[in-house]
């Protein structure tokens, strides 16, 4: 088996092998292994001494910073008050320096009481406790041997719990589901026990073995779990509910969070009362020493155990699964189920598709149904509240990205950490005294939404996070962003800003010549009732003379191009929308080819002509799409060559070539749009996950593609076929694809209905199109494929 070895960081340690309940569907004494019976009732001190050696091992080889170690059984109070404390105090000596010690203990509460809560306050070790709901429920079969019910005295040990001297070690409830209780009754009792944590558990089960099913019915505990989920949200969510969350999650990108679903390796061990090291428990449900491995702590360590092919089998994600599975839409959030109830002991029937499945655990779960019901279940009644309003709304998503851009700033000012210098310093100061201001609130917002203030802070975090400390353009950016802001709300305050290569660029304004090109310094910039006051330095931030102490410039905010100014210059050429037209940040170049230099002014004029004649053309064939990018974009800038592209970082900017045709730079402009939308939307919500697992044919291509291309292609093609139908070839079938991918995310499939939405009832035949464009290869040139608000404080 292939891949890096994945380090255990989750170790079950057995103390006890015997238990004071007869639960008749425990694993580890009712079903199909009984190692239980050769086993020590308590673990030895030999035992506990090797296991706390071969954790501290295993946690210095890998430099983990911290490992869980779950007290399990059997029960394991039952180990008593003396032997526990023995555990943690190895345990926690053996760790002390190397890693974090997260101590947790699983009991059925029986035998609770504050002699070990104290104990477990002392180590701080979390409890656990298996309840499965009200009385009737929880009698169904959590029971002593001679039929006697246990719930209440595991009612009285919850409450202990609970008590204020110990809810700090309370880690929740286990709940096994039986679907022949009342999923409501489960529920309101675990509820009104507010736990901070509830985990429904399925019953252990294989297909030589399955789960009970009293009526029939193939999708009975997907019903039940989702009966709880409607209970759940009606009563607001009133506690956490693992399986929830972790469909919840993963259906919006994220990781799984229990290792019942989703695709993550398995990075649990079992050490059991004689030292023997096992495979997760649940594998005692399948057959006859399945948990074994044949290590023990005493011979082996943890990295030998983490190499046997059993373990392995569990840690290959995707490869991992059956072929059903591999297909099926669903599997990143199930990701085939436990492996435990996969097992099937010969070949036989598969479910579903009727094919055939083979013999061990290269099978579906014998909860497949249930599984794909829940979690379909669960995104049919979550979808509309889940959704990020960004993909929704062009607006919603522009306010994402301010939030996404002063979040940045925020984490990029935390990461200096006082280590910024003078000039950062003053700069932060004075944000917040600009943000005070309603008027210079609404300029800094200004200020920083434009693009290339993300292309700034990306740098400066890379560079801050490299070296601690911030390097020049990152303080002197931040300065001329406060300075700029200070300008456009004629503020009256002084603003410190440094400047180099003889200039001083102002964000959204433009660029005051100081010097000449070698040059560096110190100045002070000041707003005036027609513009603004630049005042030069020769002592403070920078190390060249500048124009001499007291050297002052005045510009005028509507001044023109002179020799001390060059503003930014602004589009104002109807049906195109205003549009700085920015040849002049120092931050611009950040587009696949590269950007001009300043322009001539008969340059500058003849290029916003030919915005004006591509934008109309936009305006008459995709008004909707035109709308949308005009209420969108805010900057354009330059490229030496191309039609349109985005930039890599921010929402707003285009680069764009000069092209002589006004219908080839129409349609770069609208693929340029959509590709800078697709990454817009990408940067603020997850339309996808696991990019790469699995492979995908375009219906315009021969070869593989990743998800991602397969999405930005069509996405591209989709808004390009509004302009000329002949684009839309193949897009309805991809579309499909994309739906019943298991990559896609709820959010990605909002996206998808909209660009359903926004494609129904045009033309796709080749040849019908409304607008003749010069490729006919279903290609356009120059590389467009066919194919919380954060405050200064």
């Amino acid at each position: 088996m292939t891949g890096p070895l994945v380090p255990f960081r989750e170790f079950v340690l057995k103390v006890h092998s015997r238990c004071d309940l007869a639960c008749d569907h425990c694993y580890v004494y009712e079903h199909a292994d009984q190692s239980w019976l050769t086993r020590p009732k308590t673990i030895s001190d030999e035992a506990i001494s090797w296991t706390a050696r071969r954790l501290a091992e295993h946690a210095a080889t890998h430099a983990l910073p911290s490992v869980t170690v779950i007290l399990h059984g059997g029960e394991p109070l039952l180990a008593g008050p003396a032997r526990l404390r023995r555990v943690c105090e190895e345990l926690g000596s053996a760790l002390n320096g190397i890693a974090e010690l997260d101590l947790r203990i699983h009991t059925n509460g029986v035998q609770l009481s504050p002699r070990y809560l104290d104990l477990f306050d002392a180590f701080d070790v979390r409890v656990g406790i298996s309840l499965d709901g009200d009385r009737a429920a929880n009698d169904r079969h959590r029971r002593f041997a001679g039929g006697r019910s246990s719930h209440p005295m595991v009612m009285r040990a919850v409450e202990l719990l609970r008590e204020e001297r110990y809810r700090h070690l309370d880690l929740g409830l286990l709940c096994t589901v039986d679907v022949r209780n009342d999923p409501v009754a489960v529920h309101d009792a675990l509820a009104a026990l507010e736990p901070p944590l509830v985990d429904f558990l399925l019953p252990h089960a294989t297909w030589d073995d399955p789960p009970q099913r009293p009526d029939g019915t193939p999708t009975a505990y997907a019903d039940w779990l989702l009966t709880v989920f409607d209970r759940w949200t009606e009563q607001g969510r009133p506690m956490p509910v693992r399986m929830f969350a972790s469909v919840l999650s993963s259906l919006s990108g994220g990781p799984s969070l229990t290792e019942s679903l989703g695709l993550a390796p398995t990075d649990l061990v079992v050490i059991e009362t004689d030292g023997q090291l096992e495979q997760v428990d649940s594998l005692k449900s399948a057959y006859e020493g399945a948990a074994a491995t044949g290590f023990d702590v005493f011979r082996n360590s943890f990295d030998e155990v983490a190499a046997h092919p059993g373990v392995r089998a569990r840690q290959l994600g995707l490869a991992g699964v059956s072929e059903t599975c591999r297909r099926c839409p669903v599997v990143r959030s199930c990701g085939g189920g436990l492996y435990t109830h996969r097992f099937r002991s010969d070949s036989g029937p598969g479910p579903g598709s009727g094919s055939g499945s083979g013999g061990g655990f290269d099978n579906p779960s014998v909860y497949c149904a249930d599984l794909a019901a829940l979690i379909r279940g669960i995104e049919e009644r979550t979808a509309a509240a889940t959704e990020s309003a960004a993909v929704r709304s062009p607006d919603d998503l522009l306010a994402a990205h301010q939030d996404l851009t002063r979040t940045l700033l925020a984490v990029l000012h935390d990461t200096l950490d006082g280590r910024g210098g003078a000039l950062w310093d003053d700069a932060w100061r004075l944000a917040a005294a600009v943000e005070a201001d309603a008027r210079g609130a609404q300029a800094l917002d200004a200020v920083l939404a434009h693009p290339y203030t993300r292309t700034w802070l990306a740098g400066a975090l890379e560079d801050a996070r490299a070296d601690g400390g911030a390097p020049g353009p990152a303080a002197e950016r931040l300065a001329a962003s406060v300075a700029a802001a200070a300008v456009r709300a004629g503020l009256d305050l002084s603003v410190p800003v440094a400047y180099r290569s003889g200039s001083l660029h102002l964000p959204t304004l433009g660029t005051v010549l100081l010097g000449g090109p070698e040059e560096r310094g110190a100045a002070v910039v000041r707003a005036t009732g027609d513009g603004f006051l630049v005042r030069v330095r020769t002592a403070g931030f920078g190390d060249g003379p500048g124009d001499g102490p007291g050297t002052e410039l005045r510009i005028a905010r509507e001044e023109p191009e002179g020799p001390h100014w060059l503003p930014v210059r602004v589009l104002r050429q109807a049906p195109a929308p205003v549009l700085l037209l920015d040849d002049l940040d120092p931050f611009r170049d950040c587009f696949g080819g590269p950007a001009t230099g300043r322009l001539e002014a008969e340059r500058a004029d003849a290029w916003a002509h030919r915005i004006a004649g591509a934008w109309s053309l936009l305006a008459d064939a995709v008004p909707g799409l035109a709308a949308e990018a005009a209420r969108t974009l805010t900057t354009l800038t330059p490229l030496t060559a191309g039609t349109a592209e985005p930039g890599r970082h921010g929402h707003g900017a285009l680069g764009v070539g000069e092209t002589a045709d006004a219908k080839e730079l129409a349609l770069g402009l609208l693929s340029g749009f959509r590709r800078a939308k697709l990454r817009a939307l990408g940067e603020v919500t997850d339309l996808y996950a696991l990019d790469g697992t699995w492979e995908h044919r375009t219906p315009w291509g021969n070869e593989p593609v990743t998800f991602s291309r397969l999405l930005a292609e069509t996405f591209e093609r989709a808004g390009l076929g509004l302009y000329d139908p002949r684009f839309l070839t193949g897009v309805p079938e991809a579309l499909d694809m994309i739906e019943n991918a298991a990559e896609v995310t709820v959010d990605g499939k909002q996206l998808i209905a909209a660009v359903r939405k926004e494609t129904s009832g045009t033309r796709s035949a080749a040849g019908k199109n409304r607008r003749r464009i010069s490729p006919s290869s279903g290609q356009v040139s120059n590389g467009v494929a066919a194919d919380r608000k954060v405050t200064f404080e």
